[in-house]
């Protein structure tokens, strides 16, 4: 096969009369050759004469008032399809509850907006299940990769360095300052097979509780980026379940990451506190802030599909304190949580 295959362009949107125009006009050509053949019909030779001025000036007016409301009862018919025709356009699955407002069920129009929104209601679910399963089995990857690093990887560099500290006292001593150096680098290695592994499956998430892993985040995030975090979490947090954790500590850490590769901060503020009925999580940085026309990349996709998963909303946006980036997820809370 040719690895330069052409990928046929995208066409633009072919351009058409609307249907409001369409039907509004057939009705009103019906209606003014109906006119003409009563007149002929009714009375013919009368064409001949017609007085223009007082007759032919009241029919144009009694047709231009027909048409006038033709047009307006035939928009009130064809606006509910116009609007979903709109809504299809812009929906986004992602944004969960977003619906076609259904006026009148009683009626073609209704029944095509309730079809639509059940229709909207099985995607968001069938694509709710099925990042479910994704982001569980990258879960389920994450673990195995970081319990092997810790118990293999992190063993055997264990093992190097009681092995080079057996050896350390035996070898000459102008090749002490050589076997100090590896000793060195493989406790750098060691720390950051460490590192990799908390990142990948964070344990005191599963051992301390979403608080403690949130602490111990802005903590580690502080030492490697050299930013200052600042993290303020409510004392007493709404029980949420395992997912719900998972997702707003995942959340948390790609909104610091964002922070420190993008914005250009020099400090960032995380906090987490219970507000309004629902669980909110802000991340504020006072770096560059989101330029015009930006378009969204894989971590801030996979922010708003976890988000999606337990039903939360994630919103992106400038800084109200001044410069810089917001990052809110609202988790909502049912009620006795």
């Amino acid at each position: 096969m040719n690895g330069n295959t052409s990928v046929p362009q995208r066409r633009g949107r072919q351009r058409y009369v609307p249907l409001l125009y369409r039907v509004a006009g057939v009705n009103a050509l019906l209606l003014a050759a109906t006119v003409a053949v009563t007149i002929l019909v009714l009375e013919p030779g009368r064409e001949s004469s017609f007085r223009v001025e007082g007759e032919g000036a009241a029919l144009i007016i009694a047709l231009l008032l027909a048409v006038a409301i033709n047009m307006y009862l035939v928009r009130r018919v064809v606006s509910p399809v116009q609007e979903l025709t709109e809504l299809a356009r812009r929906v986004d699955l992602s944004d969960h509850g977003e619906r076609m407002p259904v006026s009148n069920p009683a009626s073609e129009a209704g029944e095509l907006a309730s079809t639509f929104n059940e229709m909207l209601a099985r995607l968001e679910t069938e694509r709710r299940d099925s990042t479910g399963r994704v982001l569980a089995g990258q879960e389920a990857e994450r673990l195995r990769i970081a319990q092997e690093l810790h118990d293999q990887v992190g063993q055997e560099l264990t093992a190097v360095l009681l092995g080079l500290a057996r050896i350390e006292a035996r070898v000459p001593s102008e090749l002490r300052g050589d076997v100090a150096e590896i000793q060195s680098a493989v406790r750098g290695s060691l720390e950051d097979v460490r590192r990799i592994a908390i990142e990948l499956r964070p344990e005191a998430l599963d051992d301390l509780g979403l608080e403690s892993a949130l602490a111990v985040l802005c903590e580690r995030f502080a030492e490697r980026s050299g930013l200052a975090v600042r993290q303020q979490v409510a004392e007493r947090l709404p029980d949420l379940s395992p997912d719900e954790e998972l997702v707003v500590y995942r959340v948390a850490q790609e909104a610091l990451t964002n922070v420190a590769r993008h914005s250009r901060a020099t400090e960032a503020d995380l906090t987490l506190a219970r507000e309004h009925g629902a669980l909110m999580l802000t991340v504020t940085d006072d770096g560059d802030g989101l330029r015009a026309g930006h378009a969204p990349g894989a971590g801030i996709r996979g922010m708003r599909e976890r988000a999606t998963l337990i039903g939360a909303t994630l919103t992106i946006d400038s800084n109200p304190a001044g410069r810089g980036c917001r990052v809110r997820l609202e988790v909502p809370m049912e009620d006795g949580r």
